[in-house]
């Protein structure tokens, strides 16, 4: 079974937030002093693998567990090993996972164990008191350390940094040859206008046009064929072991070859990260209403899918998506 939008669009990757809850505060993503939402408003585990269950049935292959930080939601190994169980008997072939990497020296195990070969580690500076700075209190060591406990788990780690204006934007290089030694394929990211946070986005943003082309002068990058099921565009350089990934939702709408959709914490689906429009499923799941009934509204979701997203940042125009990335998943 294929799953299509109304552009004819294969839609075979679903990313799903476990929760809204962080143990950072990073300065893009959210305010420092946030209100989380209430547990019960917040999809049970059972809840997200019935949705889960009903999306692969329809045709989804990839599932991405996303947060806030997927990591803090209490057992979340439980969830993960009934998916991984899916994968011999269903259309899923794939659980990756989104994390800060805070509590991967814990979990990295757990999450090797129970199928999880691939994440992504959110991670914007090497300097340890730059990391305290974005993050607000995070610890480096933490996660350089849960990176390395991946890495002995035969794990694949990617590196995702959001470039941020007057703050890593100067020191790319130094990441590119941190994550080169360390053989860890690493993906640059543009700020998105995703909620309100406490600094305009338009201070924030970076083109990563501009970065790249100041990039090539250097490395003289090629194109890469690789594709993962996300959005970036990957570059090789004969001076490096690694690939670089660019993620540009703002410089390069990239929308034609969209494949996913977005579960948040509370149970609505958002078609498209740059757009306000959702199909709402937890009280259908906390209702007397069937698997088929779930399956006819994800059909309906996807007929109405945008063509592409409107994101916008200037000074005159405050982030018009009204929720935090945190509650959307990243």
């Amino acid at each position: 079974m294929q799953l299509t939008d109304q552009f004819l669009r294969k839609i075979n990757y679903l990313r799903v937030s476990v929760t809204d809850r962080c143990d950072l505060r990073c300065v893009y993503c959210m305010k420092e002093k946030m209100n989380f939402l209430p547990k019960n408003e917040v999809l049970s585990l059972e809840e997200i693998e019935r949705l889960c269950d009903n999306f692969i049935d329809l045709g989804v292959e990839k599932i991405r567990l996303t947060g806030g930080e997927p990591l803090v939601r209490k057992n979340i190994i439980h969830l993960i090993k009934n998916l991984n169980n899916k994968k011999t008997f269903t259309n899923l072939k794939e659980i990756t996972m989104t994390t800060n990497g805070s509590l991967l020296k814990k979990f990295a195990k757990d999450l090797k164990n129970n199928g999880i070969n691939r994440i992504n580690v959110s991670l914007d500076t090497i300097v340890k008191e730059k990391y305290k700075e974005i993050t607000r209190f995070g610890n480096l060591d933490n996660v350089l350390e849960g990176i390395e406990e991946a890495v002995k788990n035969n794990i694949k780690v990617k590196i995702n940094t959001v470039v941020f204006k007057n703050f890593n934007d100067d020191k790319i290089t130094d990441l590119i040859n941190w994550a080169n030694n360390k053989l860890l394929d690493l993906t640059f990211i543009e700020v998105m206008p995703i909620g309100d946070t406490d600094m305009p986005r338009h201070m924030q943003f970076v083109s990563l046009d501009k970065i790249f082309k100041e990039l090539n002068n250097t490395y003289n990058f090629n194109k890469s064929d690789y594709r993962t099921s996300g959005p970036s565009n990957y570059y090789t350089s004969e001076k490096l072991n690694i690939k670089i990934g660019f993620i540009t939702p703002l410089s390069n709408n990239f929308c034609a070859t969209c494949n996913r959709v977005r579960i948040s914490s509370t149970g609505k689906l958002f078609m498209c990260l740059g757009q306000n429009d959702f199909v709402d499923f937890r009280e259908i799941l906390r209702s007397d209403r069937g698997d088929n009934y779930i399956k006819d509204r994800i059909r309906f979701a996807l007929s109405v899918k945008p063509k592409r997203h409107d994101f916008i940042i200037n000074s005159e125009v405050k982030p018009y998506i009204n929720r935090h990335m945190n509650e959307t998943g990243g």
